[in-house]
């Protein structure tokens, strides 16, 4: 009789999700393990480059990647679904309309979501950075917009408000300060008409950079005529307006939201240890008080050796997987397990596609200079997931829209 083959569910496509898969492909041997990945969507898209598909400065096959074309079919087997639940008992994952899945080794990594602090009107009116799907939609919105404008001329259709002047806050008006003065020229609009605002509730920008790299970013926001509002916290966002704690209302169909992330809401229906929404782990990411389940990602929290928790970044993410793909194959084995040791090698954030700022390896860096050290960074990953031959060809492949799955636009 044949034996049957231990099952091991991985749950999320994300950054975590796949260098598992992908590592799993590479250590395990023929007949070892029967290893499932499971994503919402059939793609996989790159986090850290979501802000221009919202812009539109980047066609969708450079940020959106087919998962089946990024695995090895006879090693891993991709399961499109969405998890609703896990019997921790049963040792099942529950997919919608698709039944359950056993395992014998879990790996949940379900992603991000976003945080809106119970703001009214978030949920319904702004516009989330999300997903690749969420991203898309803040694209076609934005091209509403200027066709709506040549037809009623309403200017607040031309204001284009990001709440948050954060790492991803910054990085969406680089790309504001690209895209805007392309779509005037295309819908023959001026571009005094238009207004980009940043809106953050604290006094600074760019938090854990050096004060080099915030003044290089003020300058240059501020030399696009950039408008900066710190110390100022948004109390609403309406349909056609964001209203401030100063009392200030400002006319606006275009709330893009990037002030924090949480813990996936899935984990908050699970029977897990949480802290601040995250799933406690140990030193070898797996859920404390569970030999067979581990957690990374946004959704774990994991501490330094310090005991501080480390940052949602798709550098902790990816260094993660790194650590749990091994060990996931260690279990499997009856090997010993490595501590996850996250070893920080710098953060470069892009202001459009012609300026960004960063600290690499202890090199502060601004300008084109930095700019291109982040095309270094995406450039990387595309390497740890298929090596230089697939790192080559995407970067070569011709541009195009392909993945045009959208969400509803609701801010019209």
């Amino acid at each position: 009789m044949k034996k049957e083959l231990p099952k091991v569910v991985i749950v999320g496509g994300g950054y975590g999700g796949i260098i598992v898969s992908k590592q799993l492909e590479k250590i395990l041997k023929p007949g070892e393990a029967d290893v499932t990945l499971i994503n919402k969507h059939n793609y996989h898209y790159i986090t850290t480059q979501l802000h221009k598909t919202s812009a539109g400065t980047s066609p969708d096959n450079r940020v959106a990647l087919n998962i089946p074309d990024l695995l090895q079919k006879n090693k891993i087997n991709f399961v499109k679904g969405t998890v609703y639940d896990i019997d921790f008992e049963e040792k099942r994952v529950y997919l919608d309309h698709q039944g359950a899945l056993e395992y014998d080794y879990l790996l949940i990594a379900p992603g991000f979501d976003v945080n809106t602090f119970g703001i009214p009107g978030v949920d319904e009116y702004a516009f989330k950075i999300r997903s690749f799907r969420n991203s898309k939609s803040i694209h076609h919105h934005i091209i509403h917009q200027f066709k709506s404008f040549k037809e009623d001329h309403d200017l607040s259709r031309l204001t284009f408000a990001v709440a948050g002047a954060g790492f991803t806050g910054i990085e969406m008006i680089g790309e504001l300060v690209d895209a805007i003065p392309r779509l005037c020229r295309e819908f023959d609009i001026p571009v005094h008409k238009t207004r980009i605002i940043n809106i953050e509730a604290t006094d600074a920008i760019l938090p854990f950079f050096d004060k080099k790299a915030i003044d290089f970013t003020k300058n240059y926001l501020k030399k696009h005529d950039v408008e900066v509002m710190t110390s100022t916290k948004i109390v609403e966002c309406k349909r056609d307006s964001v209203v401030l704690d100063n009392g200030y209302s400002i006319p606006c169909r275009t709330l893009i939201w990037s002030c924090g992330v949480r813990g996936n809401r899935l984990l908050e229906k699970l029977n897990l240890p949480l802290v601040r929404g995250k799933v406690e782990v140990d030193e070898y990411l797996r859920v404390k008080g569970m030999e067979d389940v581990f957690c990374i990602g946004d959704a774990a929290h994991s501490l330094d050796r310090d005991g501080r928790p480390h940052g949602a970044t798709a550098q902790v993410a990816i260094q993660q997987a790194q650590t749990c793909g091994p060990n996931i194959a260690a279990v499997l084995r009856g090997q010993p397990l490595k501590p996850f040791v996250y070893k920080h090698k710098g953060t470069v954030a892009s202001i459009g596609s012609r300026a960004g700022v960063g600290n690499v390896f202890g090199l502060k860096i601004t300008g084109l200079f930095a700019s291109f050290m982040k095309q270094i960074v995406e450039a990387r990953y595309l390497f740890i997931l298929g090596g230089p031959f697939f790192m080559t060809k995407q970067m070569l492949k011709p541009a195009s829209n392909v993945f045009m799955e959208t969400a509803p636009t609701r801010n019209k």
